[in-house]
C-alpha cells in the first residue's frame, strides 16, 4: 500500500489541530524532518509556547512535568531522537501513565512507502516499537489525517496514557 500520490501534510492544518487539543506548549530537537512545514511555524506561533531542548529524553520528562501541572505539551522529534528516548518513554510514559504526547517524524522514509515496508531499518521499527511499548499511535500521511490530532490528544490526558502520531512525510508549510 502506498500513500496518495496527490495528498500532502499540511503544517498549518497540524498546528491549528494542536491549538484546537489545548496544547500550549511544544517542546522539540530541531530536526530535517518537520523543520520547514511544522517546527518553524511552530516558533512563530504566539499560541503556543516552544521549548527548544538538547535531548528528546529532556523533552518526555517536560511534557509529563506540565502534565503535572495541568497543561498539555507536545513532543516533536523524529525516529532516531525517540530511539534515543525509549528508556525515558517507558518508564515516564507508560509505567507511570503519564499522557506523553509525541509527533515523530522518519527521517529517512522513502516518499510513498509506509514505514513497515521501508528498506530503512530506523524508519521500519517505529511502529513495531511503539506497539510493543501499548503507544497508541496515528499515521499522519494526508491533511485529513490531522482530524484525528484534537480527540487523540484530548483522550490521552483524559485516561492518563501516551500518544504518538506518526509523521508519514514532510508537512508542508
Amino acid at each position: 500500500m502506498t500513500a496518495d500520490a496527490n495528498g500532502s501534510l499540511s503544517g498549518r492544518a497540524i498546528v491549528e489541530a494542536i491549538k484546537a487539543a489545548g496544547v500550549e506548549y511544544v517542546i522539540s530537537v530541531p530536526d530535517i524532518v518537520t523543520s520547514d512545514g511544522l517546527l518553524w511555524p511552530i516558533s512563530r506561533d504566539s499560541d503556543l509556547a516552544h521549548i527548544r531542548v538538547c535531548k528528546e529524553d529532556e523533552g518526555v520528562s517536560i511534557c509529563a512535568a506540565l502534565g503535572y501541572c495541568g497543561k498539555r505539551a507536545l513532543l516533536l522529534i523524529q525516529n532516531t531522537g525517540f530511539f534515543d528516548s525509549i528508556n525515558a518513554i517507558r518508564a515516564i510514559a507508560v509505567e507511570y501513565g503519564n499522557p506523553v504526547c509525541m509527533m515523530v517524524g522518519l527521517q529517512g522514509k522513502e516518499p510513498d512507502v509506509l514505514p513497515v515496508r521501508s528498506n530503512k531499518v530506523s524508519v521500519r521499527i517505529v511502529e513495531p516499537m511503539l506497539d510493543v511499548m501499548g503507544i497508541a499511535r496515528h499515521f499522519l500521511r494526508t491533511t485529513a489525517d490531522a482530524d484525528a490530532i484534537a480527540p487523540t490528544i484530548g483522550a490521552a490526558y483524559r485516561d492518563d496514557r501516551p500518544v504518538c502520531f506518526v509523521l508519514g512525510r514532510s508537512p508542508a508549510g
